[in-house]
Parts: C-alpha cells; sequence; structure tokens
C-alpha cells in the first residue's frame, strides 16, 4: 500500500485550512477588510484547488469566510494602483477552472456578504448553505467594470438568463433568504446554524461512496465546464477593457472620496 504524506497548508497567508475526520475547511482569512481579494489571496484562491484537490486525506471540502463577511469580492482600493496585469487574467480563468475539477464535493458555509468574484465563489460551491442574512450580490457594475470572473457563468445557469441580467446590470444585492426562494442557493438558515448544516452535508459526503459521489458531481460539471468555455474569456475580455475606461477611473476615485460617481454619457 502506498503511504501519503499530509499535506501543509501553512504556506497559505490568506488562507486558513483545517482537515478533520476527511473534510477540508478552507476560511477566507482576511476579517478586517470583509475577506476582501487583494493580488496576493487571487493567487492563493487559484491555488489552494490544486493542492486541496490531491490530498488524499480530504474527501470533502467546506469553503467559508473569517468573521462577520464570507467575501466582500475585489478590494476596490487596490484599484487605485491600476488594472489587473496578464498574470491577474491567467489567475482568473485558472481559478474558475481549477474549481470546476475538484472532484472532491464543495459546500459553500456563507456566513455573510458575499459580493463580486466572493459571490461567483459561493454560487461556484456545489451545495450551499446561507445566513438567512447573508446578502449576495454582483457589483462590478457599481465600479465601473463587466462581471468577468465567474458571475457572467454562474449567476444564469442558477436563476436564468433575464434575473441574472439584471443582477450583472444593477449590481443590487438580493438576502439569501430571498435567493433561496428562487433557488439560487439549496439551504437558508439561521446565521448561527451555517457551519453546523454545511459540517453535516459534509461530513455525510466525506462518509459516503466516494467515487459514485465525486463522478456524479463531475459529470454535472461537464455541463458547468462548457458554460465556462463559452463565456468566460469573453467576460474576463470585456473586463479588461473596462478597467481602461473614464467610468472605471470615476468609480475608483468617487470611492476613495466617499462620493457618488458621477459617469460620462456616451453620445
Amino acid at each position: 500500500m502506498t503511504a501519503f504524506m499530509a499535506r501543509d497548508y501553512n504556506a497559505y497567508e490568506f488562507l486558513k485550512v483545517e482537515v478533520v475526520e476527511r473534510v477540508a475547511t478552507i476560511t477566507i482569512n482576511r476579517p478586517d477588510s470583509l475577506n476582501a481579494i487583494n493580488d496576493a489571496l487571487h493567487h492563493e484562491l487559484a491555488q489552494i484547488w490544486t493542492d486541496v484537490s490531491a490530498d488524499q486525506d480530504v474527501n470533502a471540502i467546506i469553503l467559508t469566510g473569517a468573521g462577520r463577511a464570507f467575501c466582500a469580492g475585489g478590494d476596490v482600493k487596490g484599484m487605485a494602483g491600476g488594472g489587473p496585469s496578464e498574470r491577474d487574467i491567467f489567475s482568473a480563468r485558472r481559478l474558475l477552472g481549477s474549481m470546476l475539477d475538484v472532484e472532491q464535493p464543495i459546500i459553500g458555509a456563507i456566513n455573510g456578504d458575499a459580493v463580486g468574484l466572493g459571490a461567483a465563489l459561493a454560487l461556484l460551491c456545489d451545495i450551499t448553505v446561507v445566513s438567512e442574512q447573508a446578502r449576495f450580490a454582483d457589483t462590478h457594475v457599481k465600479v465601473g467594470v463587466v462581471a468577468g470572473d465567474g458571475g457572467a457563468v454562474i449567476w444564469p445557469l442558477l436563476i436564468g438568463p433575464h434575473r441574472a441580467k439584471e443582477f450583472l446590470m444593477r449590481g443590487n444585492f438580493i438576502t439569501g433568504a430571498d435567493a433561496h426562494r428562487i433557488g439560487m442557493v439549496n439551504y437558508a438558515v439561521a446565521p448561527d446554524q451555517v457551519m453546523i448544516r454545511a459540517l453535516e452535508l459534509a461530513q455525510e459526503l466525506a462518509d459516503g461512496p466516494t467515487w459514485a459521489i465525486r463522478w456524479s458531481k463531475l459529470a454535472v460539471n461537464k455541463w458547468l465546464k462548457q458554460q465556462a468555455n463559452l463565456i468566460l474569456d469573453a467576460s474576463l475580455a470585456y473586463e479588461m477593457i473596462t478597467f481602461n475606461t473614464r467610468d472605471h477611473k470615476e468609480a475608483v476615485k468617487a470611492f476613495a472620496e466617499k462620493r457618488t460617481p458621477k459617469f460620462v454619457t456616451v453620445k
């Protein structure tokens, strides 16, 4: 029998990983900034799925956030330094692709607000347990850019194109309770029950028939990956273009100055 060394996740700065009873709990760990995704965290999120999927001690995964938010999305303050690089574009594609390739089931324990890329990460989980009080939104449009890092892929699949386009074009929020009502998430529970329910589901799957569970997931993910292949490159390209627009520059400046942005009308 081949012996496997337990994986060491200590090199991750902004992700905390704990493995207990074949369940890996991945916690996005920047609570002071509502787990907003800076450059370093973005690259860690792109790498973690490759590492945990190869961990022989892991049969199910929970993704959650530290503190009162799940993930506030991109760090808007960091956008003042300029748009993303070619490396960032590759990282965005890799993050989505590697998450869809993970064989183990992923349970999203959405303890608080999930915004922008944070919402995409939450909704890309295989099963979602959300706080009734948590809020979802893809607010890319609020900073003058396209929802290129997964929102344009997963929102239409879950709630249909018409509802998805309204959320993506307006950047509005929806509560966990309402998200459950329209079928966007699996479970909406009281805030103190989110991790309890997520752990119950993860342990059930970790103790179940490994290959039947994993390959059932991968069969469905063929459909998700087909949609990602169709949409992701275009949405990322549009997003990169909008980083160079006057609207985006005005949105970032207005955020820093704590005022309402004044967007230019195209004539």
